[in-house]
């Protein structure tokens, strides 16, 4: 798959304006690049596992629009068959009309063809073994090295939407799961995306896991990945739907029946979720939490408490927060 891709250099200021205009000829998945340091709030909202370096920021950004090309060289743009060079000339036209009333710096534009664009698989050459504690957690495209075969292995495939592990939201539950596991252990996981969580608490020798998520991608990642851990499918049971407004998956979860629920998500979530899940908790059970930007602990610690539940630990890493709480 071969694709022509339309980079603009501007300025920072100008980004939404012209992606803004440039979006209304058609082109479309704007990829900026920049040096504008991140926000808490985008950091939070991103909470990805690998977050980019980034320089001291200079003012100067680039946009880049890709277009796919058809065998025969021919681009399509809201439907019509065009040129590059017209689709360059267009660009060209448009950031001209802006720079009437906007500063949109240099502006710029440069053409290039991209051959064979792997759009899924390019994210794995930033993706490593690595520890956790005393975990190896290793992908698929990389062997384990002979003087790790005696440690705890979690083989995981995040594929494009779920995490690894890598993040200090998801390390800061892991080392709180492990300090309340029991081989009697029935787990809760909210939010289990690719299921890390669930399975390395299977791991560390919960007898029962169930997890929940929005997005019915996580059921193929929890199934691949519980595969490559040989984990049996009698040991972790996963469902797709919304446990904070949903009364069925509510129902199908079930009532006062976990020792532990972890939930790694926004805070945003978290203080709506943590009222509901109350009830799917036994008493005496842990609340694990974390996903909280620093500034946001407050919010939840207090939604924590307003739902009953007795803070019995708070745990920090880097701008991270995990709170730890028991059902009394």
């Amino acid at each position: 798959m071969r694709w022509i891709k339309f980079r603009v250099k501007t300025v920072t200021e100008a980004e939404d304006i012209i992606i803004s205009t440039l979006y209304d000829i058609g082109l479309e998945g704007a990829q900026i690049e920049d040096k504008v340091p991140l926000t808490a709030l985008e950091k939070e909202q991103m909470f990805v596992d690998i977050l980019p370096e980034v320089q001291e920021d200079d003012g100067i950004a680039y946009l880049s629009f890709f277009v796919q090309e058809n065998e025969d060289g021919s681009l399509k743009l809201q439907g019509k068959d065009v040129t590059s060079e017209e689709i360059l000339e267009a660009i060209k036209r448009e950031l001209e009309d802006l720079r009437m009333f906007v500063d949109i710096g240099e502006g710029t534009v440069t053409v290039d063809r991209t051959e064979d664009i792997d759009w899924i698989n390019n994210w794995k050459q930033y993706f490593h073994q690595f520890y956790i504690d005393d975990v190896l957690v290793i992908p698929s495209w990389e062997e384990v090295k002979e003087e790790d075969a005696d440690k705890m292995i979690l083989h995981i495939d995040p594929g494009t939407a779920f995490g690894t592990g890598m993040h200090e939201t998801t390390q800061l539950c892991i080392r709180q799961l492990r300090k309340y596991i029991t081989p009697r252990t029935k787990l809760l996981d909210v939010g289990t995306g690719s299921g890390i969580l669930a399975i390395l608490s299977l791991m560390f020798g919960a007898e029962e896991a169930v997890g929940t998520d929005l997005d019915p991608c996580a059921v193929e990642a929890v199934r691949d990945n519980m595969e490559a851990n040989s984990i049996s499918p009698e040991k972790f049971s996963m469902m797709i739907g919304n446990l904070i407004t949903e009364k069925e998956i509510q129902d199908k979860v079930g009532y006062g029946c976990y020792d532990i629920v972890v939930a790694n998500i926004l805070s945003d979530v978290l203080v709506p979720l943590t009222p509901v899940i109350v009830n799917q908790m036994k008493p005496g059970g842990i609340y694990i939490t974390s996903g909280i930007i620093d500034d946001k602990e407050k919010a939840v610690a207090e939604a924590v408490e307003a739902a009953g539940l007795s803070i019995v630990e708070t745990t920090y890493q880097g701008e991270w927060v995990s709170i730890t709480a028991r059902k009394v």
